[in-house]
Order: C-alpha cells, then sequence, then structure tokens
C-alpha cells in the first residue's frame, strides 16, 4: 500500500482527537476533577508531548512506558505515543521495583513517562532497566539515580505546538499490554491500532450511541486494557470522559460524580457495583442521564446482577467478557437479556469468530464445557518477544483463550473454569505460577500451591496450600506476606497459608487443584488468614 494512500486513512487514537480538536475544538475532551481539556487544548498538548518526545530520540516503533495514577497526563502520555507511531507500554502502578524492571527491559522502553508518586519506585527499577534513556516526571522532580529527566510540564512548555502529520498504519503495533502468564513471568500483548479501534466500533454497535449518551466515566486503571480501550468509543464519536482518580475506591464520591456530571455510561468491577449499590441515599439522586452500566473483569453474583437491575431500573446493564490479548471484550450480554440469561456473558462480538473447542481442537457438543477460543480483527499481533508462547496461543489457527466455557441451546455462554488456574481479585488478574514462585523461594516452603477463595469484596483471593521443609517449624502468613512484600504487588500476595503433610497429585505428577479447592470448600483445609 502506497504511502500517499496511506495518509488519508487516519485510523488511530491521535487521529481521531485531531479530527474533533478540527470539527469541534472547544467541546470538553476530557475533565479530570476541576480540570477540563477541550478537543483544541488536548490537541496541542499532545502535539507538544510528541515533539518533547521525539526530540529525546522517541521514533517510529520505539517504546514509551507510562507509570501513573489516573490522570490527564497518562491520557496525552498515550495519544502522544501513537501520534509518532511510537508503542506505548502501559505499567501496572501496583508493581514493586523488580516487576516494573522486568516490563521495562522486557519490552526494550526508551523513556518513561511517571508520577511523582510512583518516580522513587521507578529509580529503583531503573537500576535495572539500562535501556531507559530518559523520564518525565508528572508534578515531580528528577527520581535520583535515574536517567536524565525532566518536569512534564517544562518538557511541554519547551516543544512545539505543531506537529508534522506522520503517516502510521493501522496494523502497526500501538500499546504492549502486559498480561500474567502461567510461567511466572508476564508477557506483552501486542495490540495494533486496528484492533483498538475496531473494538471501539465493535462496542458502538452492539451497545449504540446517541446524543443523551454521549458522557463516559472512566473508573478502571489507565494502565489496565478496561481503561484504555474504554476511553475509545467516546474518543471516537467526540463525547466527554471524565476520569475518575485511582486509589481507594470510594462509591459516594463515585455517586456524586455521577450525578454531577450526568454521565450516560460506565464500567465497573463487582465490587464497585456492590459499594455503589448500597450508597444509603443512592434511590434520591438524579441518576437519570444513567443510561448504560457495564461489569466485567471478576466474577459477579446473581444476586448483585438483580441489584443492580433494581438499582438503576432506567439503564440497561450489560455483561462483558473477555481478555486484554482480545482488546478486551470478546462477548456481550446485552440488557434485555439480562435477567432471562442471568449468569451468562452473552454472545461474541461483532468482528469475534468463536468456537468451544476440546484439546484436541475439534468442537464440543452445546452444553458441554471446552475452551473457548478466537479469531478476527480484534485479536492482538503477538506476545511481545516472544514467538513460541506466541504460536502456542495461536495453535490451530485460532486464540486460546484458556477459559472453560459452556454454550446453551440458543448460542449464550457461560464460564465455568479458568484452564490456567487464574485468580481475580477485585478485577486484577493473578497468575498462580508467578506467585508459586516467590513462595518457594522461601527457605520454610518446601511445596506450594495456591488457588483462589471466595471473597465478599473482591471475588475471590490468594490462599497458599504449603508443604513445610520443618514440620515442627512451618511458615506463618505474617512471614510470607513480608517475603513477598518486595517481590509481588501487594494484591497478588496470599492472604491465606493452609499447611499439609503432601500435596494431592494425580498419577503424572501433577498437583489436583481441584481437589484442594473440594477439600477448601468441605472445611477441610484449615488456613490461618490475615483477614
Amino acid at each position: 500500500m502506497s504511502t500517499a494512500h496511506m495518509t488519508g486513512r487516519g485510523m488511530t487514537m491521535s487521529d481521531q482527537l485531531a479530527r474533533h480538536a478540527r470539527k469541534i475544538p472547544d467541546e470538553i475532551a476530557f475533565r479530570f476533577g476541576d480540570t477540563t481539556l477541550s478537543y483544541r487544548d488536548c490537541d496541542e498538548r499532545v502535539s507538544r508531548l510528541a515533539n518533547a518526545l521525539r526530540d529525546r530520540g522517541v521514533g517510529r516503533g520505539d517504546r514509551v512506558a507510562v507509570l501513573g495514577f489516573n490522570c490527564l497526563e497518562v491520557i496525552e502520555s498515550f495519544l502522544a505515543v501513537t501520534r509518532l507511531g511510537a508503542i506505548g507500554v502501559p505499567i501496572n502502578f501496583r508493581l514493586v521495583a523488580d516487576e516494573i524492571a522486568y516490563a521495562l527491559t522486557d519490552s526494550g522502553s526508551r523513556v518513561v513517562v511517571v508520577d511523582a508518586a510512583h518516580a522513587e519506585v521507578l529509580a529503583k527499577a531503573l537500576a535495572q532497566a539500562p535501556e531507559v534513556r530518559d523520564c518525565l516526571i508528572v508534578n515531580g522532580e528528577r527520581p535520583p539515580d535515574s536517567p536524565a529527566g525532566e518536569d512534564y510540564a517544562r518538557a511541554l512548555a519547551s516543544a512545539d505546538a505543531s506537529f508534522d502529520e506522520l503517516t502510521v498504519d493501522e496494523h502497526e503495533p500501538a500499546f504492549i499490554m502486559y498480561t500474567s502468564g502461567t510461567t511466572g513471568r508476564p508477557k506483552g500483548a501486542v495490540l495494533t491500532h486496528q484492533n483498538l479501534l475496531l473494538h471501539a466500533f465493535s462496542n458502538l454497535v452492539h451497545l449504540g450511541t446517541s446524543e443523551d449518551d454521549r458522557v463516559w466515566l472512566a473508573a478502571a486503571p489507565l494502565f489496565h486494557i478496561a481503561g484504555l480501550s474504554g476511553l475509545l468509543p467516546t474518543l471516537l464519536t467526540g463525547g466527554r470522559t471524565v476520569l475518575l482518580p485511582s486509589g481507594q475506591f470510594d462509591p459516594v464520591t463515585t455517586v456524586d460524580i455521577l450525578e454531577r456530571e450526568q454521565v450516560s455510561a460506565c464500567f465497573l468491577v463487582p465490587a464497585q457495583w456492590q459499594a455503589v449499590c448500597a450508597v444509603p441515599d443512592i434511590a434520591n439522586r438524579d441518576l437519570s442521564a444513567l443510561r448504560r452500566i457495564s461489569w466485567g473483569a471478576a466474577p459477579a453474583s446473581t444476586t448483585l446482577l438483580r441489584t443492580m437491575i433494581d438499582t438503576f431500573p432506567q439503564a440497561e446493564v450489560n455483561t462483558a467478557f473477555g481478555q486484554t490479548e482480545c482488546s478486551p471484550v470478546t462477548t456481550l450480554l446485552r440488557g434485555e437479556d439480562a435477567v432471562r440469561k442471568i449468569g451468562s456473558v452473552g454472545t461474541p462480538m461483532l468482528n469475534v469468530e468463536v468456537r468451544v473447542v476440546d484439546d484436541q481442537m475439534r468442537d464440543v457438543p452445546r452444553g458441554q464445557v471446552g475452551e473457548i477460543v478466537y479469531r478476527g480483527p480484534m485479536v492482538m499481533k503477538e506476545y511481545w518477544g516472544k514467538p513460541r508462547e506466541t504460536a502456542e496461543a495461536f495453535a490451530g489457527g485460532w486464540f486460546h483463550s484458556g477459559d472453560l466455557v459452556r454454550e446453551d441451546e440458543d448460542g449464550y455462554l457461560y464460564v465455568v473454569d479458568r484452564k490456567k488456574d487464574m485468580i481475580i481479585s477485585g478485577g486484577e488478574n493473578i497468575y498462580c505460577a508467578e506467585v508459586e514462585d516467590v513462595l518457594a523461594g522461601h527457605d520454610k516452603i518446601a511445596e506450594v500451591s495456591l488457588i483462589g477463595v471466595p471473597h465478599d469484596t473482591w471475588g475471590e483471593t490468594p490462599l497458599a496450600v504449603v508443604t513445610p521443609r520443618d514440620p515442627a517449624d512451618p511458615p506463618e502468613i505474617t512471614e510470607l506476606r513480608e517475603w513477598c512484600a518486595d517481590r509481588l504487588a501487594g494484591y497478588k500476595r496470599p492472604r491465606e497459608l493452609a499447611i499439609v503433610s503432601a500435596l494431592p497429585r494425580n498419577p503424572s505428577g501433577k498437583v489436583l487443584k481441584t481437589e484442594l479447592r473440594a477439600e477448601r470448600a468441605a472445611g477441610r483445609l484449615p488456613s490461618e488468614s490475615t483477614g
């Protein structure tokens, strides 16, 4: 395809921003607290940042990491990176220095945009990431012992406000989204501009848009695929995004924002919806503008779903299911089916083809359990720098999700289990192999297996089942949490510990986690807890 032809396509996030800056320059694009950005102002700031990054050696295909709480500067960074044809690397702000260093080195990031709150942990990570050459710090000073860096605002102020248009092919990588794998090391899912754009289109086709549906509450952390992809339909249609702060979720503040900003749509994880529905005066609030509410990223009880339907009778309640590698939503349960098919994750999205298969890639009959596999233009390009893992994920020409589902007689899908033993706690994925690898390094542990156990707030939390090296001196849960503190993000650390004499295994030696879960459910797996 010729460059001349490509120039007219304009398929990136940055292209959408520039289009609205020309068409509706004074409309509010983003609001965060008391700060607003019009499409014109946002477009200028993004051009300045793109020039600042280019001045620091960032070009097409180079990686720029972004580490920080939700703020307008994180959004600007994503947009500037796509304007340059570079690749954004959002980093989970809950990670410790070792985990951040891995993401930086694995991606080969050259520059990091970081907020002041994370400058110290970044400085520790940079000692292990020599390829990083520059830092731009939002509202803060240069981290000690870090590469050359400067204040984000000063970098923008000194950069040119005009940007020479750059042709970016929609098939080029836009972001590397890190998602933990069963090997214990995270994998970077490479999402292209086309992946994200077609996800936004598919979302709009399924859920629709209108003049009274133009305000999106961005509540998910922006490093998460739900946060990143959630921005795109509103950006595509020229609506307004209201950004929720990171940190401890406050349901009262969230309801205040929903009412004050007349939010029309938002996505929260089940634990957050449970807290919002419990706000004492919610029935007296003016939430008439709220037309669509969505949930996903963790299991939700049927009791909670009925509560949401009763609390927001004017809103369509949608269930979103998918994964990072698919940009992310693959199936959707529409509001009209919320009661009739309660517990289902719905039917495939537009542009997503699914099969439910056995281990030999044979389709299983409806009603039987199998792995759901995907094909379509929303599926990732590859795992960054991991050809073997990429080939395994696409074995047979379809992307293997690792999720076990069943399909009912009407074609609606129900999630049964997670093939890869993933634990989902408060919307965050916890992969057992990664945590088990850390725990296995403790000198009091002979063997360890991690399982998820139910939790009223977070859906589930990790329980470490261990055999001690010395039965007379087993580890305590406080010891293990201290051991993990410097090695794992807080949400990954086990909250419960069970001591057993031996782990149950099958004839080939594989630990039977299903048996551990059954023992726990039956009350035959006593544990101590941190609460």
